[in-house]
């Protein structure tokens, strides 16, 4: 048996989801305890390492991989969770920048920064997940902890200018991908709040009219717990305005014995 796979997960998908799936189509881990290590959100896809039985005893060896992806930021539009799924608002501004300052961006963001966790993330605070002090409404009673992040290159691939409605139809197809559930464990987000966020989405592009965005499409390799997401804001704030990702995708996952863990399952 494995030690381990390198499951795609698709975009949409959670983790856990990602596990029961792959013990569907594998009866021969049906009943084989799995374990991930290193999770990727539901609007990030990519390669997911997965431990297999005794393996997943030695999950803390595994969390320290270093990670590459491939990204899209969008600029002129955040969102509360720094991605796609998150409750949107726009920037006063329309970018247009070159090359080179996009560039320059990216340098001034490359390094170590100790930065906030993502207030719609899994880290916990008091024994509860951040996430659920954001849905509840009660991020003032906590101190929101930080970390240090490592982005150890940025490789700018492509920019792409798109209009409002190209980038609407984008938006809402990404969210399509979402799946709906009525599990009890989803009630207080509202299944991931996927009602109120496509009424915000539908709402700012409705008040920005007519008008063009930048995507910047970039390679990322980073240490292990760098939030691409938050990445994503970092760059907009450096540039003057806000940053979402449009897409996340993991590419790599770090080294074991010198060899990237890039094996398809």
């Amino acid at each position: 048996m494995k030690k381990y796979v390198v499951l795609e997960k698709p975009v949409g998908q959670t983790p856990l989801e990602a596990l029961r799936l792959f013990q569907e189509r594998s009866p021969i881990y049906k009943d084989v305890p799995l374990s991930y290590a290193g999770r990727l959100d539901p609007m990030a896809s990519g390669k997911l390492l997965v431990l297999i039985g005794e393996e997943c005893k030695k999950q803390k060896k595994y969390h320290g991989l270093d990670k590459e992806y491939v990204i899209e930021v969008l600029l002129d539009i955040g969102t509360d969770t720094g991605d796609v799924l998150g409750v949107s608002s726009g920037a006063d501004t329309v970018s247009a920048f070159s090359k080179e300052e996009i560039k320059r961006a990216l340098t001034s963001v490359t390094g170590k920064a100790d930065v906030p966790y993502p207030v719609f993330s899994s880290k916990t605070v008091n024994g509860k997940p951040l996430f659920m002090y954001a849905l509840e409404g009660t991020l003032d009673s906590i101190e929101i902890p930080t970390h240090t992040e490592e982005v150890y290159s940025i490789t700018h691939l492509n920019t792409e200018t798109v209009s409002l409605p190209q980038l609407k139809e984008r938006v809402f197809k990404t969210l399509s991908l979402v799946p709906r559930t009525e599990e009890a464990s989803k009630q207080l987000g509202a299944d991931f709040r996927q009602d109120a966020v496509r009424e915000c989405w539908e709402k700012l592009f409705t008040a920005q009219g007519e008008r063009t965005y930048q995507i910047h499409t970039l390679r990322v390799s980073c240490a292990s717990g760098t939030y691409m997401r938050t990445l994503a804001g970092r760059i907009g704030e450096v540039l003057g305005t806000k940053g979402v990702a449009l897409s996340i995708h993991r590419t790599r996952i770090g080294s074991v014995f010198g060899l990237w863990l890039s094996r398809k399952n």
